[in-house]
């Protein structure tokens, strides 16, 4: 469809509803547009590039005299500051230039996305892909506050059952998610890591024979609650040297309830340096 001149001249003195007052002078503490696709270019350790489709959430913090927020302008300010595809590095421009296009006091942009690691298997080396799920979430209030978040898949072996039971022990699979601030750079692969190794064992995308054995003996010799799970994390995130707060959880997937085990701890080292803690 063509726009002529005219048009676009009246679109311009067009009554601005979303501007207008409020007479409820509630604030809101988030509005704006969720699940946009967009695609995401990201770094590589080894070097190279991993290029994802993230789906990304932009809010603003809405007085209570106004109305409403210009849910146009969050696809503007993507589609204006970004290169194809976006990378993390612009993440806090966006978040800048959103406040100021919005005239907002508070602004943010989340994406969750798909990222995979090529894993070999414990044994045989077996060459596979694993996916996780990763949350890059920037604000900007003045500075600038970034957020990365990884959930990894693991394996969780219960030790009440490995002691009370003749032979074996049930196990489960379980989900571990860490969202860090952190000082300098750090990637993906190292958060992976970290959450993996707080579990009785990894998972894999392939396993042969010998894997599953390593697999399943690593497990069990390794029988961890979810208390253990979280508290083990914790541990390696104090001794982190660029992680200034972290809100860990596992979620275990039990296999003889009808219900998961849950477990969580959030700190700030930032505050409690600040405290003399």
């Amino acid at each position: 469809m063509n726009v002529t001149p005219e048009e676009v001249r009246n679109a311009s003195v067009m009554p601005d509803v979303q501007a207008s007052a409020d007479r409820r002078r509630i604030a809101i503490d988030r509005v704006g547009v969720k699940d946009v696709k967009y695609p995401l270019r990201l770094r590589t350790p080894d070097g190279g590039e991993q290029t994802t489709v993230a789906s990304i959430n932009m809010y603003v913090a809405l007085p209570h005299h106004q109305k409403g927020t210009h849910m146009s302008r969050f696809l503007e300010v993507l589609n204006d500051q970004t290169s194809e595809p976006l990378t993390p590095e612009r993440f806090p421009e966006i978040a800048r230039v959103i406040c100021e296009r919005l005239n907002a006091q508070e602004a943010e942009i989340e994406a969750t996305f798909t990222y995979f690691i090529k894993k070999p298997a414990p044994v045989t080396g077996q060459p596979g892909l694993m996916d996780y799920k990763v949350t890059f979430a920037c604000t900007a209030n003045g500075h600038v506050d970034f957020v990365m978040g990884v959930t990894a898949p693991a394996a969780s072996l219960c030790p009440c059952s490995k002691e009370i039971s003749k032979y074996g022990a049930h196990n489960q699979r379980c989900h571990i998610e860490a969202k860090v601030r952190f000082s300098g750079q750090m990637w993906i692969e190292d958060l992976v890591t970290l959450l993996e190794q707080a579990a009785s064992s990894p998972v894999y995308a392939v396993l042969k024979r010998p894997d599953e054995k390593w697999v399943t003996e690593k497990a069990y010799e390794n029988p961890k609650f979810v208390e253990d799970i979280v508290r083990d994390l914790a541990v390696s995130l104090d001794d982190h040297p660029r992680i200034e707060y972290y809100s860990i959880s596992s979620e275990n997937f039990e296999s003889i309830h009808n219900h998961n085990a849950y477990a969580q701890i959030t700190r700030d080292r930032r505050k409690e340096a600040g405290s003399g803690r």
